[in-house]
């Protein structure tokens, strides 16, 4: 849901990524493959800003210490619970450069890791903790989104403008949209 309300928010990131699937996979096949998504670094980048903006939870499994840990200045004492907060990360203005706009142009030309190596990005957690489905679901995002946006243009409902979107959300177990996206599909 996010990615499309991003892509539908700024019309411009939707029509790269269009015109991408257009050139890799042409007008007449409308079957993505697991195959097709090395060629594809447009949309890849499209899903990875996507979880960088609206990670699927706002904190990790919390961690303990199992001895006093000296941290970047700070003492984490023996037995404290630490919180890993995804959201800040993804907000870090000294990480990310303009980390409120939607660049999916931003993992274009570097090699930023989901696997925990850059942590900076961890959408899925990092280390010996890390989801163990975060193979399958980024696969499994990259060939939804790329399927819903090769084989239907989309135009919002009631002739809503990208501008009026509401981008809100609401936090919970995960960080949903706080009001769910209405989105039409037009057959190509």
């Amino acid at each position: 849901e996010w990615a499309m309300t991003e892509l539908l928010h700024n019309p411009e990131k939707m029509s790269e990524a269009q015109a991408e699937l257009q050139r890799v996979l042409g007008t007449h096949n409308l079957s993505i493959q697991e195959s097709d998504i090395p060629k594809l670094p447009y949309l890849q980048a499209v899903v990875k800003e996507t979880l960088r903006m609206h990670p699927p939870t706002v904190f990790l499994l919390p961690r303990k210490a199992d001895s006093d840990v000296g941290l970047y200045g700070y003492l984490v004492p023996k037995n404290a619970q630490v919180f890993v907060n995804l959201w800040a990360i993804s907000y870090d203005p000294s990480t990310w450069e303009n980390p409120d706009l939607f660049l999916p142009e931003r993992f274009l030309d570097q090699d930023i890791d989901m696997k925990g190596q850059d942590f900076g990005f961890i959408p899925f957690g990092a280390g010996r903790r890390t989801c163990p489905g975060l193979t399958l679901a980024y696969r499994m995002l990259n060939l939804m989104l790329g399927t819903l946006i090769h084989v239907f243009n989309w135009k919002l409902e009631d002739g809503l403008r990208p501008e009026d979107l509401d981008m809100n959300d609401k936090f919970g177990i995960t960080i949903q949209k706080e009001k769910p996206l209405r989105a039409i599909p037009v057959p190509k």
